[in-house]
């Protein structure tokens, strides 16, 4: 059922492709379509209160990203590159996303990790078996040269990153050896200056 109501938005987009429409009208009229999908998706699921609240959006500006959801705002960004990849990847990367916002709406205040066990229930539940946390699609790449470097005063372990680190931010490697995987201050990455090459 759900897959003739894809093939259906398929043909609705194809249509009004040809007609001349301007291109903005065409995209919104495509982001509704797979708004009203997700929202059958998340009904199915005993989640009407969410699926009320959601909403899909096309990004042009999205680059290397399929997709990305925001919990917070019940909102979903597709990278419209996805239609060079058919509808079925249009399908499963919104699954994917909408698992995010599933995930994060059956937790509640509870913080869970991105692609956790929650998220991976979430997409099971969609429809989504053995689904990874990050897609293997040919989209352009932009490599980031990084500019913060930081070393592990047990190991020396040196951990080198494009943004700044957040908060406090220790070794897993040696809280997990030393301290049964608990933070421990004493295995906080120290900043250091750009390592020689």
């Amino acid at each position: 059922m759900q897959l003739d109501f894809f093939r259906q938005l398929s043909t609705r987009v194809r249509s009004a492709l040809q007609a001349p429409v301007p291109v903005r009208a065409v995209e919104q009229s495509a982001a509704a379509d797979l708004e009203e999908i997700a929202r059958h998706l998340l009904r199915a699921l005993g989640c009407a209160d969410l699926a009320t609240r959601v909403r899909v959006r096309w990004n042009a500006r999205m680059r290397s990203t399929a997709g990305t959801a925001f919990a917070g705002k019940s909102l979903v960004h597709l990278n419209p590159r996805l239609r060079e990849f058919g509808d079925a990847e249009i399908d499963r990367t919104l699954r994917h996303e909408l698992a995010h916002l599933l995930a994060h709406h059956r937790a509640g205040r509870r913080r869970i990790s991105a692609h956790g066990r929650e998220w991976q229930q979430a997409c099971r539940d969609l429809g989504l078996a053995d689904e990874k946390r990050c897609h293997d699609l040919p989209l352009p790449r932009r490599q980031m040269p990084a500019r913060h470097f930081y070393r592990c005063p047990a190991c020396a372990t040196v951990l080198r990153r494009v943004r700044p680190l957040r908060g406090k931010s220790a070794c897993l490697e040696c809280c997990r050896q030393h301290v049964g995987g608990a933070y421990s201050d004493r295995f906080r990455f120290v900043k250091i200056a750009a390592p020689a090459a």
